[in-house]
């Protein structure tokens, strides 16, 4: 069981048809006109799926959050946790606060962040876990989930750093890391499906 966080495309992100995300895309592009801010247009199209190519990125949501959410806690405030770990939507452009909008079915506003304010809590929190640098960088096909699996079928002394102490935490501190690090870079958003 869990969800997926992965990055769409134009296509999906404009699109009409059932799981497009074309409502949002138009809603958020409305919100985005009213605070006086260009619309997000620039998506970039879809592409192959190349594993290790950096292009797509994907990976599972499984593990137990207790440790991370603990994590946060630590070391970010509450309004700092919810823009990290609270979104339903990331999108690529920096956003000076949150923007909640009608995503899900369920009569409740979902929220949009933008990575560039994701990426800072995330770092932080990498930082003050160690977290290695042999983490993958890309995540097209659940290389993060498969890196953080391995590890945790090895024995536990050749683990080093703060970061092995909760390997589900780190996990959660990685995604988050990288999600922003992607849709920076492609200029996409992300999404939970």
């Amino acid at each position: 069981m869990g969800v997926y966080l992965v990055s769409i495309g134009a296509e999906e992100w404009f699109g009409d048809e059932e799981g497009g995300w074309g409502e949002v895309a138009s809603t958020l592009n409305a919100e985005l006109g009213r605070r006086g801010m260009p619309p997000y247009l620039d998506v970039p199209a879809e592409t192959d799926f190349a594993p290790g190519s950096g292009q797509a990125f994907e990976e599972k949501m499984a593990p137990l959050m207790t440790g991370f959410l603990a994590l946060c806690e630590t070391h970010l405030s509450r309004e700092e946790t919810e823009t990290l770990c609270g979104w339903t939507v990331l999108v690529p452009f920096s956003l000076h606060e949150e923007i909640w909008l009608p995503i899900d079915a369920d009569n409740h506003d979902s929220m949009v962040a933008g990575a560039p304010q994701v990426l800072p809590l995330a770092e932080r929190l990498a930082a003050a876990i160690d977290l290695p640098s042999d983490v993958p960088a890309t995540c097209d096909n659940l290389d993060l989930s498969r890196w953080f699996r391995d590890r945790s079928k090895e024995p536990a002394a050749p683990r080093t750093g703060a970061w092995s102490k909760d390997l589900d935490a780190a996990f959660y501190v990685a995604v988050f890391l990288r999600a922003a690090q992607h849709s920076i870079r492609r200029g996409c958003p992300m999404v939970y499906s």
